[in-house]
């Protein structure tokens, strides 16, 4: 077994890995950014080095300092976990080059994945079956138009060096392509360094399967079983489980099986996922999931999968980089209950799920569910790096038990005074088609608003708060006429709310609390006169919503632009974001350059309305 342990990221993923070494009694190193010095993964573990700056460019993907570290540390092996240089083939080779153990898979097989078009020539010489499109050389914009009309519309443009939902864009019309690929190809070159793309048939009733599999240097390749990554926003997975619903033994055999086919045929050793869509319009069925892709390296999803199986898949990766056999053949694997994921991420839905940036002043999930983190009440989240706080998983013996377990979690979380996506989590476990296990991935675009949780506490929770906030308590067994009432007028979420409660007993007032209810936590306090509101774009004020950069400026002082038109587009917490006129009118004020830094709040463009009225 491998002694001492380096692990080339951060956050909830290090915390896991580190879970699993200390108790192998594997001894760990931790890397860090400036950013992340007093960071929960850099405490947690044996020892921590300082490898650079904030952002990842000028950290956590130099491998050569990761190397480095290694070295200074006496590690003897390195862990990438996921994302920043996890599917790097080269820095993959450059750990081995070292004389280092890379937990992973050997850099030839990340190669032979990691391009989509390559990938899929491969399985199709495998006999795994893919997904209707063009994987050509020729990159044209015609080319790939004439491609697209061939195929037929809706059509999916993919960056070929793709994953996590970036570099992707649906196009449901031949009128609406050349913006789309250009939007594409910009976002890749940015996230990947490569913006050549392919064209997939869309598929109109898709459901997200994806099947984990495992390999060791001894020529064994088992697979652990399928989950379901279906619910999904802007092709980034939300909530994930396992096994599928409505997945039949028989369509498993060969969902599996195609999957392990897939492994074989490059050689694969540890942790990889190979990712099916399937069309889901007559159920699951054998002959209508394709091939999409696979990713070489641990998911983040991968719980679930741990949860069914009770395997540790971060100890099956280190068993195999240490040369040791599989811990299990395929016919000692089995499927155990049902477990459900959702992740819970620092922003606001009802700002377009925007990350929300700041410390995390109050943070507790309870103990009925599983928590992997990699932060702490305290702890802060920057825009510096993904703002994902938790995953949260449930088990049960049935699909429902673990589904409510998950709500119930999510519904009493309390995050404060950073905005999350739990209430949300809440409205999308306990829609009805998630429900039935009925959900494609195109439900959350379709429901929209009907996700979003109410914006304020109910009444009931409400009164509770205004009593506490007076000092009132309930009288036990009072029922002489009625319980007296009170009005209290409150400040919640930013607005004035009158609330009659049940005065009683006196007691000591509060000054302020928080309340917690469906997932969202607020802050309630007695009305006190508002100060000068802040400019929005109520007034005409488009203020930047993040710290980002600005990357494109779509209009110029003096321009009349119409309402929904974009102004500037801002790239921040690695997405593009377009930000738009509210009302029809002129450009008073651009305040907005190209390549400029902009902080949070900052003043990017005015519009004024027709007569001068902002």
């Amino acid at each position: 077994m491998i002694e001492s342990l380096l692990i080339a990221n951060r956050g909830e993923i290090a915390c896991r890995i580190i879970r699993t070494a200390r108790a192998l009694g594997v001894r760990t190193i931790a890397v860090h950014s400036d950013a992340d010095a007093g960071a929960l993964h850099v405490r947690e573990a044996d020892q921590a080095v300082a490898i650079g700056g904030a952002r990842p460019a000028d950290s956590y993907l130099i491998g050569d300092r990761i190397i480095a570290a290694a070295r200074e540390t006496g590690a003897q092996a390195i862990h990438p976990g996921y994302g920043f240089l996890s599917e790097n083939a080269d820095f993959a080779q450059a750990v081995i080059d070292a004389g280092l153990i890379w937990v992973g898979p050997r850099p030839a097989s990340i190669r032979a994945m990691g391009l989509k078009d390559a990938a899929k020539a491969r399985m199709i010489a495998a006999g795994v079956p893919v997904t209707p499109g063009y994987l050509g050389d020729d990159q044209g914009e015609a080319r790939l138009r004439a491609e697209a009309d061939a195929i037929g519309y809706p059509v999916l443009i993919k960056a070929v060096a793709g994953g996590g939902g970036k570099g992707m864009r649906r196009v449901d019309a031949a009128a609406d392509f050349a913006e789309a690929l250009a939007s594409c190809r910009r976002e890749a070159a940015s996230a990947f360094g490569d913006d050549k793309v392919l064209i997939e048939k869309y598929i109109l009733s898709p459901r997200h399967i994806e099947v984990q599999v495992f390999g060791d240097t001894h020529g064994h390749v088992v697979h652990l079983f399928e989950r379901d990554c279906s619910l999904q926003r802007r092709h980034q997975k939300v909530i994930e489980e396992a096994p599928a619903p409505g997945m039949d033994a028989a369509t498993r055999e060969a969902v599996c099986a195609a999957a392990v086919r897939a492994a074989q045929a490059v050689d694969y050793v540890g942790a990889g996922t190979i990712e099916f869509i399937a069309d889901a319009s007559e159920g699951l069925r054998a002959d209508r999931i394709w091939f999409m892709e696979m990713n070489t390296r641990l998911q983040v999803e991968h719980p679930v999968t741990e949860m069914i199986t009770g395997q540790d898949l971060v100890e099956w990766q280190l068993r195999v980089a240490s040369g040791e056999a599989l811990p299990c053949a395929q016919d000692e694997l089995a499927i155990t209950g049902h477990a459900i994921e959702a992740r819970l991420y620092a922003e606001d839905p009802a700002r377009g799920f925007l990350p929300s940036i700041g410390r995390l002043d109050a943070f507790d999930l309870g103990s009925a569910a599983r928590v992997d983190t990699g932060v702490e009440q305290g702890a802060t989240i920057t825009p510096f790096y993904d703002p994902m706080i938790a995953k949260v998983i449930a088990h049960g013996a049935t699909r429902e038990e673990a589904r409510e377990t998950l709500a119930d979690t999510l519904d009493a979380a309390i995050v404060w005074p950073l905005r999350s996506n739990a209430g949300f989590l809440v409205e999308a476990l306990d829609h009805p088609a998630f429900v039935a296990g009925t959900l494609d991935t195109g439900l959350i675009a379709r429901e929209g608003e009907a996700l979003l949780p109410p914006p304020l506490p109910s009444e009931e929770v409400l009164a509770d708060a205004a009593a506490a906030l007076a000092g009132a308590q309930p009288l036990a067994g009072f029922r002489l006429n009625a319980a007296p009432r009170s009005m209290a007028t409150l400040a919640v979420g930013g607005e004035r709310v009158a609330v009659d409660f049940t005065a009683s007993v006196r007691a000591e007032p509060v000054g302020r609390l928080l309340v917690t209810e469906g997932g969202q936590t607020w802050e309630v306090t007695p009305w006190r006169a508002a100060g000068a509101a802040q400019g929005g774009a109520g007034d005409g004020a488009i203020l930047s919503p993040m710290p980002g950069r600005i990357i494109a400026v779509d209009v110029a002082a003096g321009d009349t632009v119409s309402k929904g038109q974009r102004l500037v587009t801002l790239e921040a917490m690695k997405m593009e974001h377009s930000l738009v006129a509210p009302f029809d009118g002129v450009v008073a004020e651009l305040s907005a350059t190209p390549e400029g830094q902009v902080t949070e709040g900052a003043l990017l463009v005015r519009i004024e309305a027709p007569g001068g009225e902002g």
